[in-house]
């Protein structure tokens, strides 16, 4: 039986969730054989936060934060290996994202860090690193890559539906009812990025559980129309997005240009952004979609996902907000999965990208080797 682990650190900055999975079966979808987190530490991620503005010293300090990194991956595969009872080599290959410091695809580049050689020395396992590349190569965007993944595990003819992952960015992937092959996927725009910043700045917690502090507060008006007046939102897809626009410096513009809000308020504006800036996508691209469901850190988050489900009908859309756990997979770890999916992919030498939804020029084997 081949085997693959899946890494992902995302935009949110948190840590790592991984996933030791058997090879697809004839539906597409992996068996889940094990699952494990390792949070970042407190200097990793403040160092890769660091790393996402030019600074001083940053090619030194990027490749000490790629160690480190890589250090973090292999304890996670260590994790992994222990809870399905499996070694080193029972496992065909590891699939790691990387940590985006960079994405700048209008450019012609994306950087996710790492040291993938690294990783293959500690776990002894074959690693595929650096998938968006390739994509962006061939004039995409290099994200999302999780609709080709989405399509393969969860697209059923006959009915509409839409997966959202809410991470640090949000982005989706819109499954056509009469066509699952035909799949469309694009970033909305921020997803908890900026509410983990902001009470993090005023309350000094990585997150808002729930989304308890979001929803004690009051909506401001015209704070969230001046945020939602960014040009991004009303782009045509195939787009994406990330801190290199939606971070703290672009809120804390906006916020200087307008009078004293209560700390309160604009977390609960932060939350409403998120909602309506998704809303509004689901409603323009994918109308007829029956079911939505939610994966990412976002779906945890029940004043977010409770506005969502309001803002939809409050526009005519017919859709039901869920989680993917009412599909089987936990939201927790479909981003996880996607990448030992695509991690299968390469060793296969399938193509992992859909240009639909990255606007590349045609399929491409995403990924490069690091044999063990």
């Amino acid at each position: 039986m081949k085997r693959y682990i899946g890494l992902m650190s995302g935009t949110s900055l948190d840590g790592i969730d991984g996933v030791v999975t058997a090879a697809a079966d004839e539906s597409g979808r992996h068996e889940l054989l094990a699952a494990a987190f390792t949070p970042f530490d407190t200097g990793l991620r403040a160092e890769l936060l660091t790393l996402q503005q030019s600074g001083d010293d940053e090619i030194h300090r990027e490749a000490m934060a790629a160690n480190l990194l890589a250090r973090h991956y292999a304890d996670c595969v260590a994790r992994l290996l222990s809870a399905a009872a499996i070694a080193a080599s029972d496992v065909t290959a590891i699939g790691v994202h990387g940590q985006t410091i960079r994405h700048r695809p209008e450019l012609g580049y994306t950087c996710q860090t790492n040291n993938p050689s690294l990783l293959a020395e500690l776990s002894g396992i074959d690693v595929i690193a650096d998938f968006r590349s390739r994509d962006v190569a061939a004039g995409g965007q290099g994200a999302p890559l999780v609709p080709a993944y989405h399509q393969a595990v969860f697209s059923r003819q006959g009915e509409s539906r839409v997966v959202v992952n809410i991470g640090g960015i949000t982005n989706i992937s819109i499954l056509e009812a009469d066509s699952p092959l035909r799949v469309a996927g694009f970033d909305t725009g921020p997803g908890n990025m900026l509410m983990d910043a902001w009470i993090g700045r005023h309350r000094q917690q990585a997150y808002d559980a729930d989304g308890a502090w979001a929803a004690s507060g009051t909506v401001d008006s015209g704070l969230l129309a001046a945020l939602r007046s960014d040009p991004f939102f009303s782009l045509a897809p195939p787009k994406s997005t990330g801190r290199d626009l939606f971070g703290e410096a672009w809120l804390d513009r906006i916020l200087a240009a307008r009078p004293a809000i209560a700390d309160v308020d604009v977390q609960a504006t932060l939350a409403a952004l998120t909602a309506t800036t998704l809303a509004d996508a689901i409603v323009r691209f994918a109308p007829a979609a029956t079911r939505i469901f939610i994966c990412g850190g976002g779906a945890y988050n029940g004043h977010l996902l409770r506005l969502l489900a309001s803002a939809l009908p409050g526009q005519g859309h017919p859709g039901v907000v869920e989680s993917t756990a009412a599909l089987g997979v936990s939201p927790n770890h479909v981003e996880a999965l996607a990448f030992a999916w695509l991690a299968e992919r390469f060793v296969q030498r399938q193509s992992g990208n859909l240009p639909a939804a990255t606007g590349a020029t045609g399929p491409r084997i995403l990924g490069a080797l690091y044999p063990a």
